[in-house]
């Protein structure tokens, strides 16, 4: 969907960018950032954080936000993590506010679904293995055992 490709990961969190709530909420980022900074007691680091120029950088390198010299944003992005997110809905107070936040909380419990289900599967397979490795080693065991048998025998015939 057009919302999980909005969500990085950043700072070990997953957050979406200003602007790009911006855009989903149909206002401008300027607005949006207004809105937070009125309300700020109610976005603390957990919530929001500002990029650094070295993510900002990082961002711009793997063409996710826009180039400053070409007309871009003049100054780092916000970063709101799902809690921040839901913070907004409450800061915005609009129907197209609260749709959108119901859409984006969707998508990250579907991201967390999604992730709950390969760790199984890691899980599952790593059972197996562990499962797996104890047979094999038995079988090589066997196998060596066979082949120590084949050196200790005494040999019938001409040797060299």
């Amino acid at each position: 969907t057009l919302i999980h490709k909005k969500i990085f990961e950043i700072r070990g969190q997953k957050v979406m960018l200003d602007r790009d709530l911006a855009l989903l909420y149909q206002v401008d980022t300027r607005s949006l950032n207004q809105a937070v900074k009125r309300n700020l007691e109610r976005f603390p680091r957990e919530f929001m954080f500002q990029l650094t120029n070295d993510e900002n950088k990082s961002l711009i390198s793997q063409n996710v936000i826009s180039n400053t010299k070409r007309g871009g944003t003049r100054h780092f992005p916000y970063a709101f993590t799902e809690h921040g997110i839901l913070m907004l809905s409450s800061v915005l107070n609009s129907k197209r506010a609260i749709q959108v936040n119901i859409e984006i909380m969707k998508t990250f419990i579907k991201m967390r679904e999604m992730l709950a289900t390969h760790k199984d599967i890691l899980k599952k397979i790593e059972e197996m293995e562990k499962r797996y490795d104890k047979q094999f080693r038995i079988v090589f065991q066997v196998i060596r055992g066979i082949n120590q048998e084949e050196k200790n025998k005494k040999r019938i015939g001409f040797r060299p």
